[in-house]
C-alpha cells in the first residue's frame, strides 16, 4: 500500500549533516543526564521492599506517611500514588531480613487508622539479587548487540553492520536519557523494553538496507547518496505504515492500560519514534560517512555470480562425463 507517490526521490541525504547535529545534541544531553542524575532504580535492582495498598476511598497519603514513621524500619519510605487516588505505593530500600516475613500484615497494621484498605501487592528483593539482575540485564544488552553485529556482517557487509549497531546504541541511549528525564522508575519492564527497542529499531533498519543493497544492483547511479535517496523513498510508505500502527498501538497501552504498564509503555513510545528516525537519517548516512563503495560492492556481487556460474558449469560437465 502506498500513502506517498513522488515523481522523484527526496533529497534526504544532503540534510544528513543536520540530522547528525541533532542526534549528536540528543546524545550529548541523555548521557549528561544518565551520567549525573542517574537512573530511579526500582526494587528489582536496587533491592528493597514495594507495597502496594488500595483504599476504599482517596488515600489520605499524608496521614499514611505519618503513620510508617511509628516503626523506625519504615523511615524514609517513599509513599506516591499507584495509578489513582484510591491506591499508593510504599517503597523502602529495607529488605525481608529487616521487615520480617509478615509484611503485610504490619503495614496494615500500622495504616488501620488512615481508612479502610487492602494490602494488594509485597514484592521483596534483597540488594545482592538487585546487583545480580542488573549485571544479568546489562550482559543481555551487550549480548544482543554483539549478536546483532556478526549477524548483519554475514548478512551484508561489515558496514551495514557497524551502522546498524550504531543506530542501535543511538535509540538505546535516547530512550535511556528520556527515562532519567521523567525520573521513570527503572525496573525488569524497563529492560524489556529496551531489548524490545533493539529489536524494533533493528527490524526497521534491516528493511531499509534491504533496499538499499537491491537499489545498488538495480539503480544506475554511481553515487551512494542517491541510491539513499531513492531507496529510503520507495520504503517511505511501509516505514510510516508500521510506525503509525505501533505508535498508537503503545500509545492505547500507555494511556489506559494503568500505572503496572506505565512506565513499560512510555520507554516503547520514546523507542518508537527514535527507532523510526535513527533507520532512515542516522543509519543510512553512517553508512555513507563509513566510506562504503557502490562500485566495489557491485564489482564483488559480479564476481560471486561468475563464481556460483563457474561451479554451476563445473557440475554440469561432471555429471555429463566430460570432466
Amino acid at each position: 500500500m502506498e500513502i506517498f507517490k513522488y515523481k522523484k526521490p527526496l533529497s534526504l541525504m544532503q540534510k544528513s549533516k543536520r540530522f547528525g547535529v541533532l542526534s549528536i545534541v540528543l546524545l550529548t544531553l541523555s548521557l549528561g543526564l544518565i551520567f549525573t542524575k542517574g537512573f530511579n532504580l526500582g526494587v528489582d535492582f536496587a533491592g528493597g521492599t514495594l507495597i502496594q495498598v488500595k483504599y476504599e476511598g482517596k488515600a489520605p497519603i499524608e496521614n499514611i506517611r505519618e503513620a510508617l514513621t511509628v516503626d523506625k524500619t519504615y523511615e524514609g519510605a517513599s509513599v506516591t500514588f499507584f495509578g489513582s487516588d484510591e491506591e499508593v505505593v510504599i517503597r523502602t530500600k529495607m529488605s525481608s531480613s529487616v521487615l520480617g516475613e509478615d509484611v503485610g500484615k504490619t503495614v496494615a497494621l500500622l495504616l488501620k487508622d488512615t481508612g479502610t484498605l487492602e494490602v494488594r501487592r509485597v514484592d521483596m528483593i534483597g540488594a545482592k539479587v538487585g546487583s545480580e539482575l542488573r549485571t544479568k540485564g546489562l550482559m543481555a544488552m551487550i549480548i544482543a548487540i554483539i549478536g546483532i553485529l556478526i549477524y548483519i556482517s554475514f548478512r551484508f557487509e561489515w558496514r551495514f553492520a557497524v551502522a546498524s549497531v550504531l543506530a542501535l546504541v543511538h535509540d538505546v541511549t535516547i530512550a535511556m536519557g528520556m527515562i532519567v528525564l521523567f525520573n521513570v522508575e527503572v525496573n525488569l519492564d524497563i529492560l524489556a523494553a529496551l531489548l524490545t527497542i533493539l529489536g524494533y529499531s533493528l527490524n526497521d533498519t534491516i528493511i531499509v538496507f534491504d533496499r538499499i543493497r537491491e537499489g545498488i544492483q538495480t539503480i544506475k547511479k554511481p553515487d551512494l547518496s542517491d541510491i539513499i535517496d531513492e531507496s529510503v523513498t520507495r520504503t517511505l510508505s511501509r516505514t510510516t505504515l508500521t510506525s503509525l500502527t505501533t505508535f498508537f498501538v503503545v500509545l492505547t497501552l500507555f494511556i489506559f492500560g494503568g500505572e503496572i504498564i506505565h512506565g513499560f509503555a512510555f520507554t516503547l513510545l520514546v523507542g518508537v519514534i527514535v527507532g523510526t528516525y535513527s533507520s532512515i537519517f542516522v543509519a543510512s548516512p553512517i553508512l555513507m560517512w563509513l566510506g562504503f563503495s557502490v562500485s566495489d560492492y557491485r564489482l564483488g556481487e559480479a564476481e560471486k555470480v561468475k563464481r556460483a556460474k563457474e561451479k554451476e558449469k563445473m557440475r554440469a560437465m561432471y555429471e555429463n562425463g566430460t570432466l
